[in-house]
């Protein structure tokens, strides 16, 4: 350990023989369970390193996808309840595959210290069994992808630092960040540890360090949903409110409930595959939210979870997105730009605005089929009356998930007129071509002058 205002892990390298160390499997203290569908919470068989017979025994498919899952820091010493919901959810998509759990519980059953220093154990343990799979068993690790939760995602990419080679995948579920936050990259997750590290941050509230999930990006991919910093339905008076309609048992969720929806998001983008969330780069979540950050272009957005394409940045990819509080978790983003006109020359910021669409699946032949827009849009200041109203000629709206555009002008005539605390001002969509509106306007701005003159005159 280290002090300087911050306590963080360090590590002294164990690559010295590293061939000769990752073929020791007497000292191997961690066990992996063999899952199936029938028995998802269920340890009934376990594949032990060096014995060659347990591969049979368990019914292991050499040939198959591999999922090992890792779980993180436990409270009461047993698995959560998110594990075997995980275990299901991977067989569901991929019924051939083998599906694996790390079980290093005793480890993981300590004060928070013991156990966070105890990763580099776990994750050592990890890296043997990944040898013994490519040396032994002939494993083809371009097919083995880890699956790892909280401190379980450190165990992950520690193994992966250790191993001989590379594994194909690391998806890091909102990783520690006690001990974590500022550890070199020998002792946490780290772009380093696998082809292709994809990270969903959940639980990043406080200061760094302090906060549950570490903050800083630690893949290849960083996700940030809804900021990442906590999320919905996860705030005080809701987690009270579960525990006492569904129980005690519930009271962990206090704690647990930003932090876990990572496994939940995940879970969710393998049962919802025709309902996948889209995340989006931005430099910040704070710029998000302003929604100046719904491209597309040249790897600027990307699927949360399992179907996410794997990519090498040469830094890592940020990116944020919003979700809804229950599974399915995804919701659809939008981006509105106007452009607002005044007679006088006055500056406001952060004025609320309500905005609503209308639309109906499938009314536009020429309207993407994820959402359309009918004819009404409706926009409203909701503050009290003021001196200075606002024109607006027309609104842009894009989608994200679709990147498609429309353009919106106002109902009647050829400005909206919008006043603080007055009537809303309806638009509708635009039936001309948008190239073809900026000519009529510039022509018309040549032969007759402005009509915004002439509407406020």
């Amino acid at each position: 350990m280290r002090s300087s205002g911050r306590r963080d892990l360090t590590y002294s390298s164990d690559r010295g023989n590293s061939t000769d160390r990752l073929s020791d499997y007497g000292d191997i203290e961690a066990r992996f369970s063999v899952r199936s569908s029938e028995a998802p919470d269920g340890d009934l068989c376990y594949l032990v390193p060096g014995r060659p017979h347990t591969v049979s025994q368990c019914q292991f498919n050499a040939h198959a996808h591999t999922f090992i899952i890792i779980h993180g820091w436990t409270v009461t010493g047993g698995f959560d309840s998110w594990v075997p919901k995980l275990v299901e959810a991977l067989l569901e998509r991929e019924p051939q595959a083998n599906v694996l759990v790390l079980d290093w519980l005793a480890r993981a059953h300590q004060h928070y210290p013991t156990s966070a220093a105890n990763a580099r154990l776990a994750g050592r343990d990890l890296a043997k069994f990944i040898h013994w799979m490519e040396v032994a068993l002939h494993y083809p690790l371009e097919k083995l992808h880890l699956l790892g939760y909280s401190l379980g995602a450190h165990v992950a990419g520690i193994a992966g630092d250790l191993s001989k080679s590379k594994v194909y995948r690391i998806t890091g579920l909102d990783p520690a960040g006690p001990g974590f936050e500022h550890a070199d990259a020998q002792g946490s997750l780290s772009p380093d540890d696998a082809g292709f590290v994809d990270v969903l941050h959940t639980n990043t509230r406080g200061s760094p360090g302090r906060s549950i999930g570490i903050q800083r990006p630690v893949g290849h991919l960083d996700i940030y949903p809804n900021g990442g910093s906590s999320q919905p339905g996860c705030d005080l008076h809701r987690t009270l409110l579960r525990i006492a309609t569904s129980g005690i048992q519930n009271l962990d969720q206090l704690v647990k409930c930003s932090h876990e929806r990572a496994v939940h998001l995940f879970i969710d983008s393998l049962l919802n595959a025709e309902q996948q969330s889209l995340a989006f780069r931005c430099s910040s979540k704070e710029t998000f939210k302003r929604g100046l950050c719904l491209s597309c272009h040249g790897n600027r957005c990307a699927k949360l979870g399992y179907d996410t394409r794997p990519v090498r940045p040469r830094r890592s990819l940020t990116m944020y997105l919003h979700t809804r509080e229950v599974m399915p978790f995804r919701v659809f983003h939008f981006q509105v730009k106007v452009h607002f006109f005044s007679q006088e020359d006055v500056t406001f910021r952060d004025q609320p605005l309500k905005i609503s669409l209308f639309g109906t699946l499938g009314e536009k032949e020429d309207i993407s089929l994820v959402l359309e827009w009918v004819e009404d849009y409706v926009f409203k200041f909701w503050e009290r009356s003021g001196p200075s109203p606002f024109y607006i000629r027309r609104l842009r709206v894009k989608a994200g998930e679709t990147q498609a555009r429309v353009v919106f002008v106002a109902k009647d005539g050829e400005f909206g007129f919008l006043s603080r605390g007055g009537d809303y001002v309806t638009f509708v969509k635009s039936k001309e071509d948008p190239a073809s509106q900026t000519q009529q306007r510039l022509h018309r701005l040549k032969m007759i002058g402005s009509l915004f003159k002439q509407s406020t005159e």
